[in-house]
């Protein structure tokens, strides 16, 4: 009996489980809910269709995160880009440079060339990470690894490890005016460094109003509140949810509760769908632009962009492009 009780016990619990998880997963049914226009003033809404955003800058078609892969992408035939999104850390001479993990085993050489595993940018000065190949471990399209095996000399200057000033500066001398997403992986004090230096550079290139900057790290967005008002920023973990469940139970926001300018977040992660019609919508009314990330599935990037998302932030910037304007 006893083994009975336990075993619909915790059927009833699997029941429960599932009727949350479907309950979270279809909320906000996109079948019957159309596109509005809320004439919203923040410039990263459009209604045009999404902004393609290239990820790690491209990072599916070139080496992530590296002056080829900006050059690739800026001169590309095929297709455009209109948004580069990418991480940067502060090194041990104070300088911000280009990379999305904690440290440099993944993409390049690293280990080799300094002799152990896990060196971190924080450890080394910016000319210490010069003798590193960000190709090394790039496999393109066709399989290949084109850049593998290239050390000293042969290391082309565009696959080294690269300044922000260096990218802003050769980004903003072409005729085309691109926005940018700069994600600051540093947290503690290393972090809000990376913040101070970010906002000066920003600055001191006039485009404020051209950066959406994020980071993983809740004090990080705390200090950029409390230090650097005028600058634009995404949405934090815990304003993600608090805005997924006002809008999952109809609660309405303050303004206060409305410090970012976007939201960028996965379409599912979890249980939580948070590609509906209703949710872009709700981001609209509220003058939030929503960027997802990181979309590669052929079909998500059509339903995302039918259902009025403002941009696509995807490793494959050139299949995003061929979708979303095929759908005009």
């Amino acid at each position: 009996m006893k083994k009975k009780r336990i075993i619909v016990s915790s059927a009833a619990v699997l029941l429960v489980v599932a009727a949350v998880f479907s309950f979270f997963l279809i909320i906000g049914s996109d079948d019957t809910v159309s596109v509005e226009d809320y004439g919203a003033t923040n410039p990263y809404i459009t209604y045009t269709g999404a902004l393609v955003s290239a990820h790690r800058s491209g990072g599916g078609l070139f080496p992530e995160n590296t002056f080829l892969a900006f050059k690739d992408c800026v001169t590309s035939e095929t297709f455009e880009t209109d948004i580069f999104e990418f991480d940067i850390h502060l090194t041990k001479d104070n300088v911000l440079i280009l990379l999305h993990d904690d440290n440099f085993d993944r993409t390049s050489n690293s280990e080799e060339f300094f002799g152990e595993e896990g060196v971190e940018p924080s450890e080394k000065n910016f000319d210490e990470l010069q003798g590193l190949n960000l190709g090394e471990n790039f496999q393109a399209p066709d399989g290949t690894y084109p850049y593998r095996g290239l050390r000293g000399e042969d290391i082309p200057q565009d696959l080294k490890v690269v300044r922000l000033e260096d990218i802003l500066d050769y980004i903003l001398s072409q005729e085309k005016e691109y926005s940018f997403i700069i994600e600051i992986k540093d947290s503690g004090d290393i972090g809000r460094r990376a913040a101070d230096e970010l906002y000066r550079i920003l600055k001191e290139h006039d485009i404020l109003d051209r950066v959406i900057a994020g980071t993983f790290n809740g004090e990080i967005t705390e200090y950029f509140d409390e230090k650097y008002d005028d600058m634009l920023r995404s949405a934090s973990i815990a304003e993600v949810l608090k805005f997924y469940f006002s809008s999952v139970f109809g609660i309405e926001l303050d303004a206060e509760d409305i410090k970012y300018d976007a939201l960028q977040i996965p379409y599912k992660a979890f249980i939580f769908n948070l590609g509906t019609q209703d949710i872009i919508n709700r981001a609209h009314s509220l003058n939030v632009a929503v960027q997802y990330w990181t979309i590669n599935d052929e079909e998500d990037i059509k339903t995302l962009n039918n259902r009025g998302a403002d941009a696509i932030i995807t490793d494959n910037p050139e299949k995003a492009y061929d979708l979303i304007n095929a759908e005009e």
